[in-house]
């Protein structure tokens, strides 16, 4: 059985698992989901596997589901040894690189909450500026902090490549400037590695899966699967 990612979109977090995937190798197939679409979002094939109805939720070539950007990547990188996505658990470098990606997938994430909360309020909602000005401190307090993890790195866990790491990044800092959150030219270090990144196969890979464009995969992508056609996991 060949792994599925439901991914959604626009501007989904799971893009990092399509880069991911992408890079890995692997063969994986895709389904999609739209996120303003409640139908899709309660598709009953999606809910049987992540009954909370978010992405991304991987199904593993055991066909298992698996929940939960960082596992998902992890998993991806546990499944390419020896490749630059991921590190033998118990080393420096996997301490690093789990230690980058909890930080991305907890403090980073979370400092933008507030401010999707702030883009639902009612017009007369006064919480909305107060909300805003949360997410503004804690997504510059964060992206300072990934400026110091970056001062003389190339990429934020690999001093060859790209890893899984970056592609979270990759996926969530693009968020701050439509948002008016930041500005990334203050964050040089970051700027720098979003701008390699932008560069890269995987990530022109990505970025063509969720505009819906013609994707040419140097990886294993197997193509699209509609949510029916999904092997849903039994119990």
């Amino acid at each position: 059985m060949e792994t599925t990612l439901i991914y959604s979109v626009p501007f989904g977090c799971s893009f990092a698992a399509i880069a991911a995937l992408e890079w890995s190798g692997l063969p994986f197939h895709l389904a999609r989901v739209e996120a303003r679409d409640p139908a899709s979002k309660q598709h009953p094939a999606f809910l049987a596997i992540n009954p909370l109805s978010q992405t991304p939720a991987l199904l593993t070539h055991t066909g298992a589901p698996l929940l939960e950007s960082m596992a998902i990547l992890l998993h991806i990188a546990a499944r390419t040894p020896g490749s630059s996505l991921g590190f033998m658990q118990g080393t420096p470098e996997y301490d690093r690189l789990n230690s980058v990606l909890s930080f991305l997938h907890t403090s980073f994430h979370a400092a933008f909450m507030p401010a999707f909360q702030a883009a639902r309020a009612a017009d007369n909602d006064a919480r909305a500026a107060v909300w805003r000005e949360m997410a503004i401190e804690k997504v510059n307090k964060c992206l300072a902090h990934l400026e110091r993890l970056l001062m003389g790195r190339a990429w934020l866990a690999s001093d060859t490549a790209p890893g899984i790491a970056d592609a979270y990044l990759a996926a969530t800092a693009r968020w701050a400037e439509p948002l008016q959150l930041a500005q990334l030219r203050d964050y040089p270090d970051v700027a720098r590695l979003l701008a390699a990144l932008e560069q890269d196969p995987g990530i022109r890979f990505a970025h063509a899966i969720e505009n819906g464009l013609p994707a040419a995969s140097q990886g294993g992508f197997r193509g699209h699967v509609a949510l029916d056609q999904l092997a849903v996991p039994a119990g």
